[in-house]
């Protein structure tokens, strides 16, 4: 399609074939005072070289993870980037190649889903994956879907409050519409508590979200927390930081039923936000309510390997009434350097990421706590991520730090009341000692001086 403005007689004849005699008479039905009575506002043309300037002076306005010391986390995680990842992932035939609709023609594509499926079916534990979703928030969602389809069940879906508060938002708004009441379990201590979230199971629970290593960082007693759901006979939905499964137990060991994840953190740049990789698995009894696509291997008419769409339960594909979602997009490129990357670091690298991740925090954690003004909020077993209290305002401080030229973390008051004095900070394996070091240091000035 060319895009290309219409011309006076291209208008004159869309009016015409309507019935109308202006453009004015097209648009009556808005009411006047929304009407843009004048030229819009855009600035006289630039040539290329003054558009390149004005361009490159915006994007130094801003202060990214290149700019300044990351210590951001909730979800989006400054993790080392293998080289190789760009390299191989901007291939051309990778680069550009789009949804597999043809998957006859799209061997490869097929080939580097199936490849993927494979890599987090075996990180998670689980027996099948899907090609991915859009985010770990719309993959928590579609979750959700899949379980109350799977148990029949209709009455609530539990979401403690140490789950993503992003995450626990977008579920709801999902189910706003759907007869599932949205329970949230509080969780004071920065962990689930088992009494509270016993009390909120009834039998007609459909599933129960447990984020592990939580919202906090904190870790979660999988174990108890998984036997408890199912003896309500309610399913167990694992949302989990893929990096910590080079430490921690996989979630098909402890009875995790469906796994949602966010992907962001494996081979793929913060880039302000996304595009991110919802990564879902589950066990095989739910395979047919998994939601978007599945590539299979098979072997063609004359023996040779070969990979087919073989899942596709959306409403383009089979009957409307038997569609478990109508998502339709993955995220192919963002699920190719994921699969890189793992490929990549091996087994025993993502532990080497995830074991220095974790010493390092522990380490930030001491000196953040030894400064006056901060404390930390929630002693316990965490992963990469801790919340500190802060005697002074915590935006005022971390503006201060920032200037210092750290992203000292994320205040989070505006998620949870309760710990409007929070700063949840995240550690990766790429920060040094030095680095938190000066993080301790620009905090205890920023702290005096407020």
């Amino acid at each position: 399609m060319a895009y290309i403005a219409n011309t006076p007689d291209d208008i004159r004849h869309m009016l015409a074939a309507i019935g109308i005699d202006s453009l004015d008479q097209l648009f009556d039905v808005v009411p006047a005072d929304l009407r843009l009575n004048r030229p819009l506002a855009v600035p006289p043309a630039l040539t290329e070289l003054e558009l390149t300037t004005h361009v490159g002076g915006l994007l130094n306005r801003n202060e990214g993870a290149d700019r300044r010391v990351c210590f951001l986390g909730g979800g989006a995680y400054d993790h080392f980037i293998p080289a190789v990842v760009d390299n191989l992932a901007s291939r051309g035939e990778f680069y550009t190649a789009y949804t597999p609709y043809q998957a006859e023609a799209s061997q490869g594509t097929l080939q580097a889903t199936f490849e993927y499926q494979t890599l987090v079916a075996q990180l998670t534990g689980m027996d099948v994956s899907n090609a991915s979703l859009y985010d770990g928030g719309s993959a928590v969602s579609e979750a959700i879907l899949m379980a109350i389809t799977s148990t029949r069940r209709f009455g609530r879906v539990i979401i403690p409050e140490t789950v993503h508060p992003e995450h626990r938002q977008i579920a709801s708004t999902m189910l706003a519409h759907l007869e599932p009441e949205v329970v949230t379990v509080p969780a004071p201590k920065g962990v689930i508590d088992p009494k509270a979230l016993a009390e909120a199971l009834t039998d007609d629970t459909a599933a129960v979200v447990v984020q592990h290593p939580n919202f906090f960082g904190r870790l979660e007693d999988m174990e108890a927390l998984a036997a408890a759901v199912h003896a309500r006979g309610a399913i167990v939905i694992a949302s989990v930081d893929p990096i910590s499964l080079g430490l921690l137990k996989r979630p098909g060991d402890y009875g995790a039923d469906i796994v949602v994840a966010e992907g962001q953190g494996l081979g793929n740049p913060l880039t302000f936000g996304g595009p991110y990789l919802g990564i879902m698995a589950c066990r095989e009894a739910y395979l047919r309510k998994l939601p978007g696509r599945i590539v299979g291997q098979t072997t063609d008419r004359d023996g040779k390997r070969c990979w087919v769409l073989t899942l596709q339960t959306r409403e383009q594909h089979i009957r409307r009434e038997k569609a478990t979602s109508n998502i339709c997009t993955n995220q192919g490129l963002l699920a190719l350097r994921s699969s890189i990357y793992l490929a990549a670091m091996g087994p025993g690298g993502l532990r080497q990421a995830a074991e220095l991740s974790t010493r390092k925090a522990h380490y930030a954690a001491e000196r953040l706590a030894a400064v006056p003004g901060l404390s930390l909020a929630f002693p316990g077993p965490f992963f990469k991520e801790f919340v500190v209290r802060s005697s002074k305002d915590p935006a005022k401080v971390l503006a201060a730090v920032g200037e210092a030229g750290y992203h000292g973390g994320i205040a989070l008051g505006r998620w949870y009341p309760s710990l409007a004095d929070g700063i949840l900070v995240a550690v990766t394996e790429k920060r040094t000692r030095e680095e938190i070091d000066g993080l301790a240091a620009a905090y205890e000035k920023a702290l005096k001086a407020s």
